[in-house]
């Protein structure tokens, strides 16, 4: 189990290494790089602006390499599955074995709560009895009343 853990760890920074975020920003690095050279070399084309050449050279580089990000895809999808299978919640319920939209006991007990106090929230309102306190105030301290 600590040896899966330290290979989904070691996949996980892996993966955050070639994130898209990363590869976006080393596209614009090299984009830039390009575009000054071109304009140190008087190649760029007449009136044409960074913004545009940008958009240009980043659809040449998203046509080079569609090979090469298809790799990151399944290794990520398989981090996924990795540590969605290893994580729990505190009902001990594996995260995997809950169908996708179904609430743990701790967030229904919230809406729950929630519900309540917002129907008391309206009432005290409504009577002028919530003195200087904003909702968020209210929901605070009815949830920590309901809760015991």
């Amino acid at each position: 189990m600590k040896a899966m853990m330290i290979g989904a760890a070691a996949l996980l920074t892996t993966m955050a290494a070639a994130s898209p975020a990363t590869a976006q920003a080393n596209v614009m690095k090299e984009c830039a790089a390009k575009y000054q050279a071109a304009k140190a070399g008087k190649t760029l084309p007449a009136g044409q602006t960074w913004i545009q050449y940008l958009a240009q050279c980043r659809g040449t580089m998203k046509a080079a390499a569609p090979a090469v990000a298809a790799a990151p895809v399944a290794a990520k999808t398989v981090a996924a599955r990795t540590v969605a299978t290893t994580t729990t919640t505190r009902t001990n319920v594996p995260v995997a074995a809950r169908p996708p939209g179904q609430r743990t006991p701790g967030q229904i007990a919230e809406v729950s709560r929630q519900k309540q106090c917002g129907t008391q929230w309206k009432a005290d309102k409504a009577a002028g009895k919530t003195g200087s306190l904003t909702w968020p105030q209210y929901w605070s301290a009815c949830s920590k009343r309901l809760k015991g």
